[in-house]
């Protein structure tokens, strides 16, 4: 079963999805990457000028996925939102303060 990050909630009350795995449009494109350089953002919960030119599908930019956005750029995105209120991000996805990645996918031993 695939372990996906918890839906990040901005302190204005945007919230987004963001992920990065082997089956997501990111880089590198693969499991429990130490650093992504690149993620998916998903079903934004509004319109967000700064990634409209990684928008899957224009007609409904609330209910498609954002491939590839840079990951300073999903800072940029909670900065402009007021900072991370909850939710998590993917590594190498600069937050200040609080660390938000998921620690089901890095903390437990996944060996077979």
């Amino acid at each position: 079963m695939k372990i996906m990050n918890e839906r990040v909630v901005c302190t204005d009350g945007f919230t987004f999805s963001c992920q990065a795995s082997e089956t997501n449009y990111c880089s590198p494109r693969a499991n429990r990457a130490e650093r992504y350089i690149e993620v998916e953002i998903g079903f934004p919960d509004g319109v967000e000028p700064l990634i409209m030119e990684y928008c899957e599908d224009p007609e409904d930019p609330t209910g498609t996925v954002y491939g590839y956005v840079p990951s300073d750029l999903v800072r940029h995105i909670i900065d402009k939102h007021g900072g991370i209120a909850s939710g998590e991000v993917p590594k190498g996805v600069p937050v200040y303060g609080k660390t938000h990645y998921n620690r089901r996918l890095y903390d437990e031993d996944h060996s077979a």
